[in-house]
């Protein structure tokens, strides 16, 4: 319906055609401004803390195993706040009002220590064991102390560090040399001084974010972390050499590729209350089995054909194509060592591609400031979102979070 009226144009239309007119600018502004409140809600739900009730639990996260963390947290400084992994308490913790602290290292041993005020501080967790029937406090596990840190750093995950002490923990001091051996944790600098001035400091483990993130303490302790297949090693360093029409370089040997459809990283992401998935690429069915029904086009490749085909994710990646010549292009990058093709998914549906390069033998290093060399074993990452419907509300942010889209990369073959 045309939105202006001519001269000849019936007074009552006229009149009926302003009313139409008022109310469409009514609903764009309404939308415009429904777009914004989405887009600021998203940005909240992605760095709120998780409420804090005082008899029920709060879900924090779901584990790559399915196991499901808890919280019940209290207002209340002196009650305790509980961490539950499957309906069981398995760490204790309570805040302290009155004790804060810096990892403000630089300054140990000088008069400085204490007075910097760069340097954020935090207040003191207190950690102890749940207790049995009996009344004796329980020995926590590796495992599940890893997972108490996982919970702490969602519940505070604008920290770099959280400093804890532990109260009744039948087995502290073995919790402490996990932590300090992996690096998950480290303790406060000591000098004569700073434990004279702070004589607190020298019960204080620090945990660390950037090391949790890094993998610290998982491989070779338990099978609880993202990555769902850990190498046992680090695989050894030899040099090895790419030369192609748009690389030439000397490198590392890459370790072998994952197998078809194998889910490399598992990770819950509590703003969206789902579980992001990144899988290798299945080419031929093998895992999604289509191959044994009969041959047909896999799950990832139909998905693949399908997303570089449409207008939007053409206009980035210039890849629009036939079928054949999509099969060619992952043919080609599943024997390149330095690539790994991937598919990402949210809850199981796919959502879209990621290629995971060294960067070293990539054409990308070309492409990096002159004063800066990639390292051997560096590497970026290629993104295409598929789906329209998993565009923005915060899912970006949540599938490479941070520092945590390179030290993913990072370990995903360690």
């Amino acid at each position: 319906m045309a939105s202006s009226s001519s001269p000849t144009t019936p007074l009552s239309l006229q009149i009926a055609l302003k009313v139409l007119s008022s109310e469409q600018q009514k609903l764009q502004e309404m939308e415009r401004e429904n777009a914004t409140a989405r887009r600021l809600q998203a940005v909240a739900n992605h760095t709120s803390v998780p409420s804090q009730p005082k008899e029920k639990n709060t879900l924090l996260l779901v584990l790559p195993d399915g196991g499901k963390v808890d919280a019940v947290l209290t207002k209340i400084p002196e009650d305790p706040n509980e961490i539950i992994l499957n309906g069981s308490v398995v760490v204790l913790y309570t805040i302290s009002e009155s004790l804060n602290f810096a990892l403000d290292v630089t300054s140990v041993g000088t008069r400085y220590q204490g007075a910097t005020t760069h340097i954020p501080k935090h207040k003191l967790l207190t950690l102890s064991a749940p207790k049995i029937p009996t009344g004796r406090a329980k020995d926590a596990s590796i495992p599940d102390f890893w997972v108490a840190i996982y919970a702490l750093f969602t519940l505070y995950h604008t920290q770099e560090h959280i400093p804890i002490a532990f109260s009744s923990f039948p087995n502290a001091d073995e919790i402490k040399e996990y932590l300090i051996t992996t690096g998950l944790g480290r303790l406060y600098p000591a000098s004569e001084l700073s434990v004279r001035k702070f004589p607190l400091t020298k019960d204080i483990t620090f945990l660390s974010r950037a090391t949790f993130w890094q993998g610290a303490g998982t491989t070779g302790y338990h099978r609880r972390s993202w990555l769902l297949n850990p190498k046992p090693t680090t695989f050894p360093s030899i040099h090895s050499c790419t030369r192609n029409e748009k690389v030439i370089a000397t490198h590392p040997l890459r370790a072998s590729k994952p197998q078809p459809g194998e889910v490399l990283y598992r990770r819950w992401c509590s703003a969206v209350s789902q579980m992001l998935e990144i899988t290798y690429f299945d080419l031929e069915g093998v895992h999604d089995g289509t191959k044994a029904l009969g041959g047909g086009l896999s799950r990832h490749m139909v998905a693949f054909h399908k997303w570089h085909n449409d207008e939007r994710v053409n206009t980035a990646w210039g890849e629009r194509g036939s079928l054949e010549t999509h099969r060619e292009y992952v043919e080609q990058l599943i024997a390149d060592p330095h690539v790994l093709p991937c598919m990402l998914s949210w809850d199981g549906e796919l959502m879209g591609y990621v290629e995971i390069v060294y960067v070293k033998e990539d054409h990308v290093a070309q492409h990096y400031p002159s004063d800066v060399v990639p390292g051997d074993w560096e590497r970026g990452i290629h993104v295409l979102v598929g789906e329209n419907k998993f565009l923005g509300g915060g899912r970006c942010q949540q599938t490479f979070l941070y520092h945590h889209s390179r030290n993913l990369t990072r370990y995903l073959l360690s």
